[in-house]
């Protein structure tokens, strides 16, 4: 049904009617004319008193500079005064009975309503921002917030300081604090300028007192050499008064006499600087280590007028030389120690190793002349069998044993002899082919990456001897569920090659890797091995001048990297 003018109309008036009962109601409660207000719920009107005694109190609140609200379990606003209405820039109609979440800006209702929960069980503060009623500028507000029974019923009462002016007093004091900032500079700097031209003024009459002023012993003597004076710290020192030639040598060491004269002629015949160490006698009758210097004073056609000099005490410093030079030859002789053990220890091992090649051939020769005296029969029966074949191999480990060892006295004899630049691609490649057949066997697959232009400074034999051991670890300590992928890399870095050789091995443990380089270390039984080849390899290494390290993770694989100079 569409409505009538005459409908409109009345609709109109009844509206108005309602907002003038409003603001009557909204006046009436400001003054205290009433007591009670009645608000319409969902389950119906609820009664709000508002007690004559609270008069004083509503009205107090009335002239708060700060805004004042009074908020529902629901957040409807009960009751706010004209301060805050003032600041929203809204009526007292407009804020009353209306949610409060609608002045506060959206991404800020998290916060108030994190403020609303703790407000509710305790007194609660923050600083909110809210929405100008007109605008919808911002405003920002100190809140305080605590719970007041209003006609029995719990509100939560909530106080708005604007913080506006606040921010703008910050802003005066931030422009005031650079301007006091710049004028401080500006009076340093006119300080600066007046103690500049002051110093320039005192020149003159603190030269006498210079030397008065400074830690160190001063003195002065004329052109002949002639101590023309000394500082008030010579005579602490020394303990007397007297200045004289004599005194003044005889404080000096005998052993140091001579030499201190020398330096001193020498500089007053080439008008050189001077500078020598010398020890000192002082009052309690203990000589100290000085360190003299001095330096010739001019006048403004070049000639000396004087030398002026210094006597710093170098004691402590000179005993720590000393102690240091102790220590120097001290680390030298053990240095020269251990390089005769080293040789020492090499020639054992390879006299051992010589020494213990005849007798073990023997031994193997014993061994055979009593296989063959043996019957065919009896060779074969148990144990005999088992014990020939025993002594066999513990005659061929003993061989290698004396082989390896003749290897390490041979790689100790090598430091030092001299290398050769050697490509490193043509040095895998041949490696490679010589592990053809155990590459076929155990289906490895191999990503080399090496340029033919890569070369690094090296024994050829070591360089091959090096490869060999690392692509063959890789491939026999490989991992029985997968097929061995060995990745072999160089790329030129600095100084260095670096090399590496990563595997998808067995992977070595952490107590594995701290003894990997070891001699005779062996960290897997199951292959045959010595527990010598990369005790060699790290040993080659070092004496080139480069470096070698591992990273594994055990059942994962292993990297090796080689730092080989180029």
């Amino acid at each position: 049904m569409t409505p009538t003018a005459s409908s409109l109309a009345q609709e109109n008036e009844e509206l108005r009617q309602r907002l003038r009962e409003a603001e009557e109601l909204i006046v009436a409660v400001r003054t205290g004319a009433v007591d009670a207000l009645a608000i319409q719920g969902a389950d119906g009107p609820r009664i709000f008193t508002l007690e004559s005694a609270d008069h004083g109190y509503r009205h107090l609140v009335e002239q708060m500079s700060e805004g004042a609200v009074l908020l529902g379990a629901d957040g409807i606003v009960l009751y706010c005064n004209a301060a805050l209405a003032a600041a929203l820039s809204c009526n007292l109609s407009e804020l009353l009975g209306r949610p409060f979440t609608d002045f506060v800006p959206p991404k800020y209702r998290a916060y108030w309503a994190e403020l609303w929960q703790v407000g509710w069980n305790t007194q609660a503060r923050g600083e909110l921002p809210l929405q100008n009623g007109n605008d919808g500028a911002l405003r920002p507000f100190s809140v305080s917030m605590n719970v007041l029974t209003f006609s029995g019923t719990p509100t939560l009462a909530v106080l708005l300081a604007d913080m506006s002016a606040r921010k703008e007093i910050s802003a005066i004091r931030s422009v005031v604090v650079r301007q006091n900032e710049l004028l401080d500079r500006k009076n340093e700097e006119l300080v600066r300028q007046l103690a500049a031209r002051q110093a320039v003024e005192r020149t003159a009459a603190e030269a006498n007192r210079v030397l008065e002023g400074i830690p160190q012993i001063a003195w002065t003597a004329d052109t002949t050499g002639t101590t023309t004076y000394l500082n008030h710290r010579w005579f602490d020192y020394v303990g007397e008064r007297a200045i004289t030639a004599e005194q003044i040598a005889n404080r000096i060491h005998p052993d140091d006499f001579a030499a201190c004269m020398q330096s001193w002629e020498r500089s007053l015949s080439t008008q050189e600087s001077l500078e020598l160490e010398c020890r000192i006698l002082n009052s309690e009758g203990e000589y100290r280590w000085m360190l003299g210097r001095a330096l010739p004073s001019r006048n403004e056609q070049g000639e000396i007028v004087q030398w002026i000099g210094t006597y710093t005490d170098i004691h402590e410093h000179k005993l720590a030389q000393e102690r240091i030079s102790q220590a120097q030859r001290l680390l030298r002789d053990n240095n020269e120690e251990l390089t005769r053990v080293n040789v020492d220890l090499d020639n054992f091992i390879y006299t051992a190793s010589h020494d213990l090649k005849g007798p073990i051939t023997n031994i193997e020769g014993l061994l055979g002349a009593l296989t063959d005296e043996l019957p065919i029969e009896a060779r074969q029966r148990p144990p005999v069998n088992d014990i020939l074949g025993m002594l066999t191999k513990s005659v061929e480990r003993f061989q290698r044993t004396i082989g390896q060892l003749s290897d390490v006295a041979k790689l100790h004899r090598e430091h030092g002899l001299p290398s050769a630049p050697v490509l490193l691609a043509p040095m895998v490649h041949d490696v490679c082919l010589d592990l053809a057949p155990l590459i076929r066997s155990t289906g490895a697959q191999l990503d080399l990456e090496v340029a033919d232009d890569v070369a690094v400074n090296f024994l050829e034999k070591n360089l091959r001897s090096l490869v060999y051991n690392l692509l063959s670890n890789a491939l026999k300590y490989r991992a029985p569920d997968r097929l061995p992928c060995v990745a072999v890399r160089a790329r030129p870095e600095g100084r260095y090659v670096r090399l590496l050789v990563q595997d998808n091995g067995l992977g070595i443990s952490e107590a594995g890797q701290r003894k990997l380089f070891g001699l005779f270390e062996r960290l897997h039984s199951h292959v045959e091995g010595s527990g010598i080849g990369l005790f060699m390899v790290k040993k080659m290494v070092e004496n080139a001048g480069g470096r070698i390290a591992v990273e594994s993770e055990l059942g994962v694989g292993s990297t090796f990297t080689v730092l080989l100079p180029q």
